[in-house]
């Protein structure tokens, strides 16, 4: 009887908490009706195992006598706690944990999520936190939007630790991340994975038209949105529009028949009727322009960094041809030098001996009428295209050139830059260089 009573007791709890948490995403609807969609795909249920509640990346799960108590406290800690894992969901917070340094991972994404929080001018979910806005303040020294990527690199960086480290964890710590280290099946985690970022694309793009007005407010999460919703691009997949077709000295195994092969060998013991061709017509990249933005605002590691990956992808037997013709030049408000590259040992001595010169203002034009100049000597057979890693902020040319040409951006880094009609934007993250 006794335990009846107990049983009874703890289903009431249960039933109690999620009508708290239910009464909650319905107040978050009628203040933020951009979020109308996201809302409907976090359902709530009870597990005992959270405190006082956490996501796996699809359903947020509660301890019932931990949210009542938190509710006690006060209906904005609840509010908080509920908004506060849809946007890790939203975020995909939960997926990207491989190889990473679970505390200060953990940790990233919530000051990412807290930073969204305090960045809403709403009654609902305000708290106030002198310490918070520190923390922020000292990360967008670095930082142009609090990403958890971000945010993660610059922990690490400064290796924070033992009581600081504490004090950080309690002034951002809301939710339980124990359920994001549960193993669960690729497909299920694929799926949620994707779910969120179909979410999170509509919703910029509600939050851009429809609910333009409400999402004033929300400036925090609209730049969030903006970085997250790039889509990540395979870096050698890109580098491939520059690429030309050319045959080459090499078998041709894709045009060669075993079966005629075969025949000719058992008919007439050593001599083959078809033989594989000699040369392949195969699609490289020969030739191309990387420009360089070493003005004051782009840094020299992430400039490194980008021409290291370049360099990586380029030393590869099979992107380009056995002779190339490759210009790197570095630019700030004029050419500051031009390296002329036809082989890999140039390519890798270039890159030990590499020094960033200019640090002035930027002005991308420079660099294309330079180019120019080369095309009008006939210093280029086929020239295909022209990469310009930058920050963004410059003149670009008026004139579309004969070729096709990138402006390149880190995504930590990335503020909404318009580039010309006839140029491409890619947005790399710092991941996908050092990977």
């Amino acid at each position: 009887m006794v335990m009846h009573k107990e049983q009874e007791r703890y289903l009431q709890k249960e039933v109690l908490g999620t009508r708290i948490l239910n009464q909650a995403r319905n107040e978050l609807y009628l203040h933020m009706r951009f979020l109308d969609l996201a809302l409907g795909s976090f359902p709530v249920r009870p597990g005992a195992e959270v405190h006082p509640a956490g996501t796996d990346g699809g359903t947020l799960f509660f301890a019932p006598d931990d949210l009542l108590k938190l509710y006690q406290t006060g209906r904005v800690y609840v509010m908080r706690l509920y908004l506060h894992g849809l946007m890790h969901c939203l975020f995909c917070h939960p997926f990207y944990r491989k190889e990473r340094d679970m505390e200060y991972w953990n940790l990233a994404c919530d000051i990412a999520a807290e930073s969204v929080l305090d960045g809403l001018h709403l009654k609902c979910v305000h708290l106030p936190g002198v310490f918070r806005q520190a923390v922020y303040a000292r990360l967008k020294e670095k930082l142009t939007v609090l990403t958890a990527g971000g945010i993660y690199r610059e922990l690490c960086r400064m290796q924070i630790s033992g009581s600081e480290l504490m004090g950080w964890k309690q002034a951002f710590s809301v939710d339980d991340h124990s359920l994001w280290e549960q193993e669960k099946p690729p497909s299920q985690v694929e799926q949620n994975r994707k779910q969120w970022e179909n979410l999170r694309e509509r919703m910029e793009m509600d939050m851009e038209t429809f609910s333009k007005e409400a999402a004033e407010g929300s400036k925090g999460l609209v730049e969030q949105l903006r970085i997250e919703n790039h889509r990540r691009y395979d870096y050698r997949e890109f580098l491939r529009r520059f690429s030309v077709r050319k045959e080459e000295m090499q078998v041709d195994m894709d045009t060669f028949d075993y079966v005629f092969y075969h025949y000719g060998l058992s008919l007439y013991g050593n001599m083959p009727l078809i033989e594989p061709q000699e040369t392949k017509e195969v699609q490289k990249i020969e030739e191309f322009v990387i420009v360089i933005d070493t003005s004051m605002s782009c840094k020299d590691e992430l400039v490194r960094r980008f021409l290291e990956e370049t360099y990586n992808v380029l030393q590869e037997s099979e992107s380009f041809f056995r002779e190339i013709h490759i210009r790197i030049l570095q630019c700030d408000d004029r050419v500051q030098s031009d390296a002329e590259i036809t082989g890999q040992e140039e390519l890798k001595s270039y890159m030990e001996h590499l020094t960033i010169k200019g640090q002035g203002g930027t002005d991308f034009r420079p660099a294309f009428a330079y180019v120019e100049e080369l095309l009008t000597r006939k210093a280029f057979y086929r020239l295909r295209g022209l990469l310009y890693f930058t920050d963004g902020y410059g003149t670009f040319p008026a004139k579309m050139p004969p070729y096709e040409t990138a402006f390149i951006f880190i995504k930590d880094n990335y503020r909404d830059v318009d580039v010309p009609p006839w140029a491409i934007k890619l947005i790399l993250g710092p991941d996908e260089l050092s990977e």
